[in-house]
Protein backbone atom coordinates (compact mmCIF):
# COMPACT_ATOMS: atom_id res chain seq x y z
CA UNK A 1 0.00 0.00 0.00
CA UNK A 2 2.59 2.60 0.88
CA UNK A 3 4.22 1.76 -2.83
CA UNK A 4 0.55 2.60 -3.48
CA UNK A 5 1.05 6.16 -2.16
CA UNK A 6 4.33 6.89 -2.85
CA UNK A 7 3.90 6.55 -6.76
CA UNK A 8 0.58 8.96 -6.30
CA UNK A 9 2.60 11.29 -4.57
CA UNK A 10 5.42 11.24 -6.97
CA UNK A 11 2.64 12.28 -9.69
CA UNK A 12 1.17 14.83 -7.81
CA UNK A 13 4.87 16.63 -6.82
CA UNK A 14 6.76 18.71 -8.60
CA UNK A 15 10.06 18.41 -9.63
CA UNK A 16 12.74 19.53 -7.41
CA UNK A 17 15.25 22.23 -8.18
CA UNK A 18 18.68 21.02 -8.66
CA UNK A 19 19.45 25.09 -8.15
CA UNK A 20 17.36 26.16 -4.84
CA UNK A 21 19.63 27.83 -2.45
CA UNK A 22 16.40 27.77 0.11
CA UNK A 23 14.01 24.78 0.78
CA UNK A 24 11.11 24.64 3.07
CA UNK A 25 10.35 21.30 5.06
CA UNK A 26 6.48 21.18 6.32
CA UNK A 27 5.70 18.78 8.50
CA UNK A 28 1.99 17.60 8.28
CA UNK A 29 2.51 13.34 8.81
CA UNK A 30 -0.10 13.78 11.73
CA UNK A 31 -3.91 13.17 11.84
CA UNK A 32 -3.96 14.80 15.31
CA UNK A 33 -6.10 12.59 17.57
CA UNK A 34 -7.26 15.86 19.97
CA UNK A 35 -8.85 17.40 17.25
CA UNK A 36 -11.65 14.42 17.58
CA UNK A 37 -12.38 14.79 13.69
CA UNK A 38 -12.37 12.37 10.82
CA UNK A 39 -10.51 15.21 8.45
CA UNK A 40 -7.09 15.43 8.90
CA UNK A 41 -5.53 18.40 11.21
CA UNK A 42 -3.43 20.07 8.10
CA UNK A 43 -6.41 20.61 6.38
CA UNK A 44 -8.90 22.61 8.88
CA UNK A 45 -9.25 25.60 7.82
CA UNK A 46 -7.80 28.84 9.42
CA UNK A 47 -10.03 31.98 7.70
CA UNK A 48 -10.87 30.33 5.17
CA UNK A 49 -7.72 28.06 4.22
CA UNK A 50 -6.05 24.59 5.14
CA UNK A 51 -3.44 25.17 7.73
CA UNK A 52 -0.80 23.70 5.66
CA UNK A 53 -1.71 26.00 2.87
CA UNK A 54 -1.50 28.84 4.94
CA UNK A 55 2.80 27.63 5.60
CA UNK A 56 3.30 26.64 2.08
CA UNK A 57 2.01 30.05 0.79
CA UNK A 58 3.75 31.67 3.88
CA UNK A 59 7.13 29.69 3.14
CA UNK A 60 6.78 30.18 -0.91
CA UNK A 61 6.23 34.09 -0.50
CA UNK A 62 8.30 34.72 2.82
CA UNK A 63 11.11 32.64 2.00
CA UNK A 64 11.35 32.85 -1.78
CA UNK A 65 12.10 29.35 -1.63
CA UNK A 66 11.64 27.68 -5.19
CA UNK A 67 10.29 24.48 -3.73
CA UNK A 68 8.38 23.33 -0.84
CA UNK A 69 8.73 20.09 0.85
CA UNK A 70 5.09 18.78 2.65
CA UNK A 71 6.15 15.49 4.73
CA UNK A 72 2.71 13.61 4.67
CA UNK A 73 2.04 10.43 6.77
CA UNK A 74 -1.38 9.83 8.08
CA UNK A 75 -4.14 10.60 4.79
CA UNK A 76 -1.32 11.33 2.77
CA UNK A 77 -3.04 11.73 -0.17
CA UNK A 78 -5.80 13.49 1.53
CA UNK A 79 -3.36 15.85 2.32
CA UNK A 80 -1.82 15.93 -1.14
CA UNK A 81 -4.48 16.15 -3.26
CA UNK A 82 -5.58 19.44 -1.75
CA UNK A 83 -2.14 20.84 -1.80
CA UNK A 84 -1.44 19.35 -5.39
CA UNK A 85 -2.74 22.64 -7.42
CA UNK A 86 -0.15 24.53 -6.12
CA UNK A 87 2.80 25.63 -7.97
CA UNK A 88 6.65 24.03 -7.05
CA UNK A 89 4.94 21.82 -3.84
CA UNK A 90 6.73 18.33 -3.61
CA UNK A 91 5.82 15.82 -1.22
CA UNK A 92 7.62 13.13 1.25
CA UNK A 93 5.78 10.02 2.88
CA UNK A 94 6.53 9.62 6.62
CA UNK A 95 5.26 5.68 6.35
CA UNK A 96 5.36 5.83 10.06
CA UNK A 97 4.81 8.36 13.22
CA UNK A 98 8.44 8.29 14.70
CA UNK A 99 8.27 11.83 15.50
CA UNK A 100 9.70 14.59 13.99
CA UNK A 101 13.37 13.79 13.50
CA UNK A 102 12.13 11.08 11.47
CA UNK A 103 9.87 13.21 9.46
CA UNK A 104 12.59 15.29 8.75
CA UNK A 105 14.96 12.59 7.77
CA UNK A 106 11.99 11.13 5.13
CA UNK A 107 11.97 14.55 3.56
CA UNK A 108 16.12 14.27 3.11
CA UNK A 109 15.36 11.24 0.81
CA UNK A 110 14.49 13.21 -1.37
CA UNK A 111 17.93 14.91 -2.23
CA UNK A 112 19.30 11.47 -2.53
CA UNK A 113 22.30 11.42 -5.00
CA UNK A 114 22.39 14.95 -5.12
CA UNK A 115 23.34 18.42 -3.89
CA UNK A 116 21.84 19.70 -0.98
CA UNK A 117 20.34 23.53 -0.73
CA UNK A 118 22.41 25.51 1.34
CA UNK A 119 19.43 26.12 4.00
CA UNK A 120 16.27 24.24 5.00
CA UNK A 121 13.58 25.67 7.05
CA UNK A 122 11.39 23.56 9.10
CA UNK A 123 7.95 24.24 10.13
CA UNK A 124 5.05 22.61 11.65
CA UNK A 125 1.80 22.34 9.34
CA UNK A 126 -0.34 23.40 12.32
CA UNK A 127 0.70 27.33 12.36
CA UNK A 128 -2.08 28.56 10.27
CA UNK A 129 -1.31 32.31 11.22
CA UNK A 130 2.16 31.90 10.27
CA UNK A 131 2.88 34.61 8.02
CA UNK A 132 5.29 35.46 4.86
CA UNK A 133 6.12 38.28 7.02
CA UNK A 134 7.55 36.33 10.02
CA UNK A 135 9.32 33.87 7.23
CA UNK A 136 11.10 36.60 6.13
CA UNK A 137 12.12 37.82 9.02
CA UNK A 138 13.41 34.60 10.04
CA UNK A 139 15.11 34.10 7.37
CA UNK A 140 16.94 36.96 7.56
CA UNK A 141 17.85 36.44 11.16
CA UNK A 142 19.71 33.28 9.58
CA UNK A 143 21.55 34.69 7.33
CA UNK A 144 22.73 37.52 9.40
CA UNK A 145 23.88 35.42 12.22
CA UNK A 146 26.70 33.16 12.60
CA UNK A 147 25.05 30.26 13.62
CA UNK A 148 24.69 26.86 12.26
CA UNK A 149 21.12 26.15 13.78
CA UNK A 150 18.31 28.70 14.37
CA UNK A 151 15.29 27.75 16.20
CA UNK A 152 12.07 30.50 16.67
CA UNK A 153 10.50 30.89 19.71
CA UNK A 154 7.37 31.92 21.60
CA UNK A 155 7.19 33.52 24.67
CA UNK A 156 4.18 31.64 26.52
CA UNK A 157 1.87 34.36 29.05
CA UNK A 158 -1.07 31.30 30.68
CA UNK A 159 -0.60 29.50 33.66
CA UNK A 160 2.83 27.24 33.83
CA UNK A 161 0.90 23.92 33.42
CA UNK A 162 -1.11 24.74 30.21
CA UNK A 163 2.09 25.23 28.78
CA UNK A 164 2.45 21.94 26.56
CA UNK A 165 5.49 23.11 24.23
CA UNK A 166 8.85 22.28 24.69
CA UNK A 167 10.83 24.85 27.06
CA UNK A 168 14.29 26.24 25.94
CA UNK A 169 16.73 25.87 28.27
CA UNK A 170 18.90 28.69 28.05
CA UNK A 171 23.13 28.66 30.23
CA UNK A 172 21.93 30.56 33.69
CA UNK A 173 24.20 33.08 35.03
CA UNK A 174 26.23 30.78 37.34
CA UNK A 175 26.83 26.36 36.53
CA UNK A 176 26.08 24.44 39.16
CA UNK A 177 28.75 24.89 40.90
CA UNK A 178 28.05 28.98 41.50
CA UNK A 179 30.62 30.07 38.76
CA UNK A 180 30.32 32.73 36.76
CA UNK A 181 28.95 31.51 33.10
CA UNK A 182 30.93 33.63 31.82
CA UNK A 183 30.85 33.60 27.58
CA UNK A 184 28.05 31.36 27.55
CA UNK A 185 25.37 32.65 29.32
CA UNK A 186 22.62 32.91 27.66
CA UNK A 187 23.34 30.47 24.77
CA UNK A 188 20.33 27.44 24.20
CA UNK A 189 21.33 24.54 25.56
CA UNK A 190 18.56 22.22 24.29
CA UNK A 191 14.65 21.93 24.35
CA UNK A 192 13.52 20.06 26.76
CA UNK A 193 9.90 18.73 25.96
CA UNK A 194 6.41 19.28 28.06
CA UNK A 195 6.46 15.38 28.95
CA UNK A 196 10.08 14.65 29.86
CA UNK A 197 9.86 17.71 31.77
CA UNK A 198 6.93 15.70 33.96
CA UNK A 199 8.66 12.54 34.04
CA UNK A 200 11.63 13.63 35.98
CA UNK A 201 12.71 12.23 39.42
CA UNK A 202 14.50 15.21 40.90
CA UNK A 203 16.97 17.65 39.57
CA UNK A 204 17.81 18.11 35.65
CA UNK A 205 21.43 18.37 34.93
CA UNK A 206 23.07 18.93 31.84
CA UNK A 207 26.00 20.61 30.01
CA UNK A 208 27.56 22.56 27.92
CA UNK A 209 31.10 23.27 26.88
CA UNK A 210 32.40 21.38 29.75
CA UNK A 211 30.55 23.22 32.30
CA UNK A 212 27.85 21.41 34.25
CA UNK A 213 24.19 23.28 35.05
CA UNK A 214 21.17 22.31 36.94
CA UNK A 215 17.67 22.84 36.96
CA UNK A 216 15.06 21.83 39.67
CA UNK A 217 11.81 20.92 37.69
CA UNK A 218 9.57 23.62 38.85
CA UNK A 219 12.37 25.90 37.25
CA UNK A 220 12.22 23.81 34.03
CA UNK A 221 8.17 24.40 34.15
CA UNK A 222 8.16 28.21 34.50
CA UNK A 223 10.15 28.86 31.99
CA UNK A 224 7.98 31.14 29.43
CA UNK A 225 10.49 30.64 26.28
CA UNK A 226 8.87 27.74 24.17
CA UNK A 227 9.81 25.97 20.55
CA UNK A 228 7.76 27.37 18.24
CA UNK A 229 9.17 24.17 16.04
CA UNK A 230 10.61 26.22 13.33
CA UNK A 231 14.26 25.74 12.50
CA UNK A 232 16.63 27.29 10.24
CA UNK A 233 19.84 24.81 8.94
CA UNK A 234 22.35 24.52 6.66
CA UNK A 235 22.07 21.93 4.26
CA UNK A 236 25.30 19.99 4.74
CA UNK A 237 24.85 19.91 8.68
CA UNK A 238 21.69 18.90 9.14
CA UNK A 239 21.91 15.88 6.58
CA UNK A 240 25.38 14.50 8.26
CA UNK A 241 23.98 15.02 11.95
CA UNK A 242 20.30 13.99 11.73
CA UNK A 243 21.04 10.20 11.83
CA UNK A 244 22.54 11.00 15.51
CA UNK A 245 19.00 10.96 17.20
CA UNK A 246 17.57 8.39 19.04
CA UNK A 247 14.51 7.64 20.74
CA UNK A 248 15.03 8.33 24.39
CA UNK A 249 12.71 9.90 25.65
CA UNK A 250 9.30 9.66 26.99
CA UNK A 251 7.25 9.15 23.39
CA UNK A 252 10.12 7.36 22.21
CA UNK A 253 9.87 9.03 19.02
CA UNK A 254 13.25 10.47 17.44
CA UNK A 255 12.75 14.62 18.11
CA UNK A 256 14.30 17.04 16.11
CA UNK A 257 14.77 19.56 19.25
CA UNK A 258 17.43 16.73 20.45
CA UNK A 259 19.41 18.32 17.47
CA UNK A 260 20.47 21.12 19.63
CA UNK A 261 22.18 19.02 21.54
CA UNK A 262 24.08 17.05 19.00
CA UNK A 263 24.85 20.37 17.47
CA UNK A 264 26.03 21.62 20.36
CA UNK A 265 28.17 18.30 21.47
CA UNK A 266 30.03 18.86 18.01
CA UNK A 267 31.33 22.72 18.59
CA UNK A 268 28.58 24.16 16.27
CA UNK A 269 26.55 27.00 17.24
CA UNK A 270 22.52 27.37 18.00
CA UNK A 271 20.86 30.64 18.50
CA UNK A 272 16.94 31.39 18.91
CA UNK A 273 15.05 34.00 18.23
CA UNK A 274 11.48 35.19 18.35
CA UNK A 275 8.75 36.81 15.69
CA UNK A 276 7.89 40.25 15.92
CA UNK A 277 4.33 39.23 15.82
CA UNK A 278 3.77 36.20 18.79
CA UNK A 279 0.75 34.72 17.86
CA UNK A 280 2.50 33.39 14.87
CA UNK A 281 4.03 30.80 16.54
CA UNK A 282 0.56 29.19 17.53
CA UNK A 283 -0.63 25.54 16.39
CA UNK A 284 -3.67 23.94 17.51
CA UNK A 285 -4.42 20.38 19.16
CA UNK A 286 -7.44 20.82 19.16
CA UNK A 287 -11.07 22.77 18.47
CA UNK A 288 -10.75 25.62 21.19
CA UNK A 289 -7.78 26.44 19.80
CA UNK A 290 -8.55 26.28 16.48
CA UNK A 291 -11.24 28.74 17.30
CA UNK A 292 -9.07 30.77 19.14
CA UNK A 293 -7.09 31.15 15.88
CA UNK A 294 -9.63 31.81 14.09
CA UNK A 295 -10.60 35.11 16.11
CA UNK A 296 -7.05 36.20 16.16
CA UNK A 297 -6.98 35.62 12.28
CA UNK A 298 -9.95 37.77 12.28
CA UNK A 299 -8.76 40.30 14.23
CA UNK A 300 -5.71 40.60 12.00
CA UNK A 301 -7.73 41.24 8.99
CA UNK A 302 -9.94 43.53 11.05
CA UNK A 303 -6.92 45.86 12.00
CA UNK A 304 -5.66 46.18 8.40
CA UNK A 305 -9.07 47.02 7.19
CA UNK A 306 -10.81 48.90 10.29
CA UNK A 307 -9.68 52.74 9.42
CA UNK A 308 -10.50 51.68 5.07
CA UNK A 309 -13.97 50.06 5.76
CA UNK A 310 -16.90 50.58 8.11
CA UNK A 311 -17.77 47.21 10.08
CA UNK A 312 -21.12 46.47 11.61
CA UNK A 313 -19.63 43.59 13.98
CA UNK A 314 -15.77 43.75 14.07
CA UNK A 315 -15.97 39.62 15.25
CA UNK A 316 -18.28 38.87 12.87
CA UNK A 317 -17.04 39.11 9.25
CA UNK A 318 -15.07 37.17 7.04
CA UNK A 319 -12.82 39.09 3.95
CA UNK A 320 -10.33 36.54 2.22
CA UNK A 321 -6.89 37.09 1.78
CA UNK A 322 -6.66 38.56 -1.90
CA UNK A 323 -9.96 40.71 -1.06
CA UNK A 324 -8.19 41.97 1.35
CA UNK A 325 -5.04 43.00 -0.48
CA UNK A 326 -7.37 44.44 -3.60
CA UNK A 327 -9.09 46.78 -0.88
CA UNK A 328 -5.61 47.68 0.41
CA UNK A 329 -4.50 48.89 -3.07
CA UNK A 330 -7.69 50.73 -3.52
CA UNK A 331 -7.25 52.27 -0.48
CA UNK A 332 -3.99 53.73 -1.64
CA UNK A 333 -5.27 54.78 -5.02
CA UNK A 334 -8.68 56.32 -3.99
CA UNK A 335 -8.91 56.64 -0.61
CA UNK A 336 -12.69 57.25 -0.09
CA UNK A 337 -13.86 53.82 -0.75
CA UNK A 338 -17.44 54.48 1.93
CA UNK A 339 -17.39 50.09 1.73
CA UNK A 340 -20.00 49.05 4.52
CA UNK A 341 -19.88 44.94 5.75
CA UNK A 342 -22.52 43.91 7.46
CA UNK A 343 -22.49 41.63 10.68
CA UNK A 344 -21.73 37.79 9.63
CA UNK A 345 -21.33 39.23 6.31
CA UNK A 346 -18.61 36.55 3.69
CA UNK A 347 -16.32 37.82 1.02
CA UNK A 348 -14.99 34.94 -0.15
CA UNK A 349 -11.79 34.42 -2.67
CA UNK A 350 -12.18 36.10 -6.41
CA UNK A 351 -14.46 38.69 -5.05
CA UNK A 352 -13.88 42.49 -6.37
CA UNK A 353 -15.58 44.70 -4.28
CA UNK A 354 -15.85 48.53 -5.60
CA UNK A 355 -16.47 51.86 -4.08
CA UNK A 356 -19.33 52.64 -1.82
CA UNK A 357 -20.49 48.75 -2.26
CA UNK A 358 -22.81 48.02 1.04
CA UNK A 359 -22.71 44.32 2.06
CA UNK A 360 -25.34 43.52 4.54
CA UNK A 361 -26.09 41.36 7.19
CA UNK A 362 -25.45 37.46 6.40
CA UNK A 363 -24.86 38.05 3.04
CA UNK A 364 -22.25 35.97 1.03
CA UNK A 365 -20.49 36.23 -2.10
CA UNK A 366 -17.59 33.51 -3.30
CA UNK A 367 -15.76 33.54 -6.58
CA UNK A 368 -15.39 35.71 -9.86
CA UNK A 369 -18.03 38.23 -8.93
CA UNK A 370 -16.79 42.33 -10.60
CA UNK A 371 -19.47 44.83 -8.26
CA UNK A 372 -19.80 47.97 -9.94
CA UNK A 373 -20.21 51.36 -7.76
CA UNK A 374 -22.92 52.02 -5.45
CA UNK A 375 -23.95 47.93 -5.17
CA UNK A 376 -25.95 47.29 -2.69
CA UNK A 377 -26.27 43.41 -1.29
CA UNK A 378 -29.03 42.96 1.16
CA UNK A 379 -29.57 40.64 4.10
CA UNK A 380 -28.75 36.73 3.48
CA UNK A 381 -28.32 37.35 -0.10
CA UNK A 382 -25.79 34.25 -1.86
CA UNK A 383 -24.15 35.36 -4.97
CA UNK A 384 -21.25 32.24 -6.15
CA UNK A 385 -19.98 31.36 -9.65
CA UNK A 386 -18.64 27.88 -10.38
CA UNK A 387 -14.55 27.88 -11.50
CA UNK A 388 -14.09 29.61 -14.96
CA UNK A 389 -17.04 31.70 -14.84
CA UNK A 390 -17.43 35.65 -14.33
CA UNK A 391 -20.21 37.15 -12.78
CA UNK A 392 -20.45 41.44 -13.03
CA UNK A 393 -22.66 43.70 -11.37
CA UNK A 394 -22.93 46.97 -12.98
CA UNK A 395 -23.81 50.14 -11.23
CA UNK A 396 -25.98 50.96 -9.00
CA UNK A 397 -28.02 47.75 -8.34
CA UNK A 398 -29.64 46.17 -5.80
CA UNK A 399 -29.53 42.62 -4.79
CA UNK A 400 -32.48 42.10 -2.05
CA UNK A 401 -33.04 40.21 0.69
CA UNK A 402 -32.23 36.41 0.59
CA UNK A 403 -31.48 36.21 -3.07
CA UNK A 404 -29.89 33.37 -5.00
CA UNK A 405 -27.41 34.38 -7.77
CA UNK A 406 -24.91 32.00 -9.48
CA UNK A 407 -23.01 31.18 -12.29
CA UNK A 408 -21.95 33.09 -15.46
CA UNK A 409 -23.86 36.36 -15.37
CA UNK A 410 -24.26 39.81 -15.32
CA UNK A 411 -26.98 42.39 -14.32
CA UNK A 412 -26.57 46.10 -15.66
CA UNK A 413 -26.53 49.17 -14.16
CA UNK A 414 -29.63 50.24 -12.54
CA UNK A 415 -31.75 46.90 -11.97
CA UNK A 416 -32.87 45.80 -8.73
CA UNK A 417 -33.54 42.45 -7.95
CA UNK A 418 -36.05 42.01 -5.14
CA UNK A 419 -36.82 39.27 -2.68
CA UNK A 420 -37.33 35.80 -3.79
CA UNK A 421 -35.53 35.84 -6.66
CA UNK A 422 -33.12 32.76 -8.14
CA UNK A 423 -31.15 33.52 -11.28
CA UNK A 424 -28.20 31.56 -12.72
CA UNK A 425 -26.40 31.31 -15.47
CA UNK A 426 -23.80 28.35 -16.98
CA UNK A 427 -21.23 28.22 -19.60
CA UNK A 428 -23.76 27.29 -22.62
CA UNK A 429 -26.43 30.18 -21.36
CA UNK A 430 -24.65 32.70 -19.49
CA UNK A 431 -27.44 34.70 -17.92
CA UNK A 432 -27.72 38.80 -19.18
CA UNK A 433 -29.96 41.11 -17.34
CA UNK A 434 -29.95 44.47 -18.48
CA UNK A 435 -30.01 48.06 -17.46
CA UNK A 436 -32.77 49.42 -15.14
CA UNK A 437 -34.23 45.80 -15.64
CA UNK A 438 -36.97 45.10 -11.99
CA UNK A 439 -37.56 41.25 -11.37
CA UNK A 440 -39.84 40.95 -8.73
CA UNK A 441 -41.78 38.27 -6.76
CA UNK A 442 -41.34 34.43 -6.46
CA UNK A 443 -39.09 34.09 -10.29
CA UNK A 444 -36.54 31.62 -11.03
CA UNK A 445 -34.29 33.03 -14.39
CA UNK A 446 -31.86 30.11 -15.98
CA UNK A 447 -29.39 31.20 -18.88
CA UNK A 448 -32.17 34.01 -20.16
CA UNK A 449 -31.38 37.23 -21.69
CA UNK A 450 -34.25 40.40 -20.58
CA UNK A 451 -33.53 43.57 -22.35
CA UNK A 452 -33.05 47.10 -20.93
CA UNK A 453 -35.94 47.91 -18.84
CA UNK A 454 -38.03 45.15 -18.88
CA UNK A 455 -40.00 44.29 -15.61
CA UNK A 456 -40.85 40.47 -14.70
CA UNK A 457 -43.00 39.30 -12.11
CA UNK A 458 -43.50 36.34 -10.45
CA UNK A 459 -41.96 34.28 -13.76
CA UNK A 460 -40.22 31.22 -14.51
CA UNK A 461 -37.66 32.18 -17.35
CA UNK A 462 -35.35 28.60 -18.97
CA UNK A 463 -33.48 29.76 -21.71
CA UNK A 464 -35.61 32.91 -22.76
CA UNK A 465 -34.64 35.90 -24.75
CA UNK A 466 -37.14 38.41 -23.10
CA UNK A 467 -37.54 41.07 -25.48
CA UNK A 468 -38.46 45.21 -24.18
CA UNK A 469 -42.10 45.62 -26.03
CA UNK A 470 -42.79 49.69 -26.01
CA UNK A 471 -46.82 50.25 -25.26
CA UNK A 472 -48.03 53.03 -27.06
CA UNK A 473 -48.25 55.12 -24.09
CA UNK A 474 -44.55 54.85 -24.25
CA UNK A 475 -44.80 52.23 -21.12
CA UNK A 476 -42.60 49.30 -21.34
CA UNK A 477 -44.44 45.39 -21.23
CA UNK A 478 -43.95 42.99 -18.09
CA UNK A 479 -43.60 39.68 -18.09
CA UNK A 480 -45.73 38.07 -16.12
CA UNK A 481 -45.81 34.30 -15.04
CA UNK A 482 -44.04 32.82 -17.84
CA UNK A 483 -43.88 29.18 -16.77
CA UNK A 484 -42.86 26.10 -18.82
CA UNK A 485 -45.22 23.69 -20.40
CA UNK A 486 -45.85 20.86 -17.62
CA UNK A 487 -43.87 17.66 -17.78
CA UNK A 488 -44.82 14.40 -16.11
CA UNK A 489 -48.43 15.80 -15.59
CA UNK A 490 -49.84 11.99 -15.36
CA UNK A 491 -47.43 11.31 -12.05
CA UNK A 492 -49.44 13.80 -9.93
CA UNK A 493 -53.06 14.12 -8.69
CA UNK A 494 -54.98 16.24 -5.95
CA UNK A 495 -54.47 15.08 -2.72
CA UNK A 496 -57.42 13.61 -0.69
CA UNK A 497 -58.42 14.44 2.97
CA UNK A 498 -57.01 12.50 5.26
CA UNK A 499 -59.57 10.39 7.31
CA UNK A 500 -59.55 9.93 11.18
CA UNK A 501 -60.12 6.04 12.36
CA UNK A 502 -61.15 4.75 15.42
CA UNK A 503 -62.43 7.37 18.49
CA UNK A 504 -60.16 9.84 18.37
Amino acid sequence: MSEDIRRELARLSAPLDPAAADVSIILAAGHGKRIKSSTSKMLHQIWGKPTVARLVEACRDGLGAPCQIVVVGIKALEVAQALAARENVVFALQPEQNGTGHAVACALELFEGQALPRHFYVLPGDMGLFSAQAAREFKDAFRASSFDMLVMTGVFEGAPMENQYGRILRVPEKDERGQPSGADAGKVIEIKEFKDILALEGDYRVELNGRAYRFTKDELLRIPEFNAGVYAFKGDLLRRLIGSLDTDNVQGEIYLTDLIGVFNRNGLSVGAVSPSDNTVVLGFNNKSVLRQMEDLARAHVYDRLKDILTFEAPDDFFIADDVVEDLERMDREDGQLDIFIGAGARIGPGVRLNVRTTIKREAELTGDIRLGRNVTIWENAALSVYAGQTMTIGDGVEILKGDIIKGALSIGEGSRIESSVNMTGSDEYPARIGKNVLIKGTSYIFGSVIEDGVTVLHSVLMRKHVERVERKDGSVQAVRFYLPLPEGIDCVSDRQPQTKSGNG
